[in-house]
């Protein structure tokens, strides 16, 4: 339930209608502004009167919200949301560059191709440490390992770190040394893990599921919200359907439904939805065009020896030639790089 008090409402009655609802266990959500102040109550409002409600001579309007996210909800927050990365505002004018190998190789490997991207314009590091794999024989990542050599390369270069967190075994580690805490498609429903980074204040980058509606998507970024933290960015990463062409189909129609529903951030990972290197330049330059708030691509030096994904990463200079053409397309939209 959204309730907008009417302008220069006196403070002493505003508290007093804030502490009637919090006590009828319902978390009250205040949004203040120059014209309105509003109120967005969480928690069983059916037992509520709207017409009582209007009875008060300091309420405007009561609207009742059918979604059932609410903290997510763009009418309990109007304005959109930019999440500070380490220093990296994500969701603002500027179109943010996630780049980087699926896997952590090594020491070297991680230091230099993040120096490539940095070159190239990027504005954050992406690495996979702990990898979830389809086959349990797959190469899964080197771990704490892993996590170490990112956090060497974001010294040598200065390029905030994401990677994506599993397990909340791991959650204190990644605290420590990851600036942006994925969680994966995989595990977009992991419900105790969500609530765990819920109760940090680390951004997250919270990508769709593999066959997720947007609806379970965005109650999945709740889930991180309602636990105290507001820093959720999503991720959409193509979703499986019966198209064989490509390794998912991506759904660039989750954009502006996102930002029409929700107050949160939105990024696109073409490399995994597309599956192929060839691909990945035409699905970033529409992501941007669609108002996407960022990218996240797969960026390797030695593709054809990637202990996984090289198929779908690019090399530097190919990385390099797709910045240069994404310049031009957020400058079309009214963003920049």
């Amino acid at each position: 339930m959204i309730i907008t008090l009417k302008k220069n409402a006196p403070e002493r009655d505003v508290k007093r209608l804030m502490q009637r609802f919090e006590k009828q266990g319902l978390q009250v959500t205040a949004i203040y502004g120059e014209e309105f102040n509003v109120f967005g109550l969480v928690g069983d409002t059916s037992r509520l009167d709207e017409r009582t409600i209007m009875a008060n001579p300091i309420v405007h309007n009561v609207q009742r919200v059918a979604e059932p996210y609410k903290l997510a909800n763009r009418m309990f927050h109007p304005e959109d949301s930019v999440i500070d990365v380490s220093g990296i505002p994500v969701g603002g004018k500027k179109v943010v560059m996630m780049a980087g190998p699926c896997s952590v190789e090594g020491r070297k490997q991680i230091c230099r191709i993040a120096k490539e991207v940095k070159d190239a314009g990027a504005d954050l590091l992406r690495g996979g440490a702990y990898k979830p794999r389809t086959s349990p024989y797959s190469f899964q990542g080197l771990g704490s390992d892993g996590i170490s050599y990112l956090a060497q390369a974001r010294k040598e270069t200065g390029l905030p770190v994401v990677t994506e967190l599993m397990s909340a075994e791991h959650l204190d580690e990644f605290i420590d040394q990851v600036d942006l805490i994925q969680i994966g498609a995989r595990n977009m429903q992991n419900f105790d893990l969500l609530k765990a980074v819920g109760r940090t204040r680390k951004p997250v980058l919270l990508k769709r599921g593999m066959s997720a509606t947007i609806k379970e998507w965005i109650m999945s970024a709740e889930y991180i919200m309602s636990e105290g933290n507001p820093n959720v960015i999503f991720c959409e990463r193509g979703i499986r359907t019966f198209e064989t062409y490509t390794r998912n189909t991506l759904d660039l129609s989750v954009v502006p439904i996102i930002k029409e529903r929700t107050h949160l951030p939105i990024i696109i990972d073409p490399s995994h939805a597309a599956g192929d290197w060839k691909l990945v330049e035409s699905l970033s330059l529409a992501a941007i065009a669609a108002g996407a708030d960022g990218l996240i691509i797969e960026v390797h030096d030695d593709p054809e020896n990637a202990w996984s994904d090289g198929q779908q990463s690019l090399k530097p200079e190919r990385y390099a030639q797709l910045v240069n053409k994404a310049k031009a397309i957020a400058q079309v939209v009214g963003r920049s790089l």
